[in-house]
């Protein structure tokens, strides 16, 4: 009669057929650094075109408020804040023509944005219409893709 023993290795191979399991084959290795290669080709660019389209983003969310703010200066001063007296007319009351009688204590805003780049917002004033732009990532008037210019001008 033929017994089997008590304890039995489920899915073992026989004795002289057991292979190590120390570590990885060399073609295991190669296969997830092929992945790991075709997963970061697809990434990597999506990643990266989204810095500019976040810093275009963030211009023109800046240049709403500085929209908005200019529109509550002249609600209480009848006119924009001229070219000459800039946006700095809504942090402090400004000096010049025109003059500013209704200028709110406290200012529109408490300091003024600069662009992603670092640069300050560009203002022009013909005081019934206003324009604003960030001059892009070249700091220079003009230029094409990120470097373009950015504008809010009235309606």
């Amino acid at each position: 009669m033929h017994r089997f023993p008590l304890r039995t290795r489920i899915g073992s191979l026989p004795r002289g057929r057991q292979r190590k399991a120390d570590g990885f084959t060399l073609i295991e290795i190669m296969v997830v650094v092929v992945i790991l290669g075709i997963m970061a080709a697809l990434v990597v660019p999506n990643i990266a075109g989204r810095q500019e389209q976040a810093q275009r983003t963030a211009v023109e969310s800046d240049l709403n408020a500085l929209a908005n703010a200019l529109e509550f200066y002249r609600l209480d001063n009848f006119t924009y804040p001229s070219t000459e007296q800039g946006l700095q007319a809504l942090v402090t009351q400004p000096s010049g023509y025109p003059e500013a009688r209704r200028w709110k204590s406290g200012g529109y805003l408490r300091r003024l944005p600069t662009d992603p780049w670092g640069t300050p917002y560009q203002y022009l004033s013909s005081g019934e219409r206003f324009e604003l732009y960030s001059l892009g990532a070249d700091g220079q008037e003009g230029g094409e893709g990120s470097a373009a210019d950015i504008a809010f001008e009235t309606p």
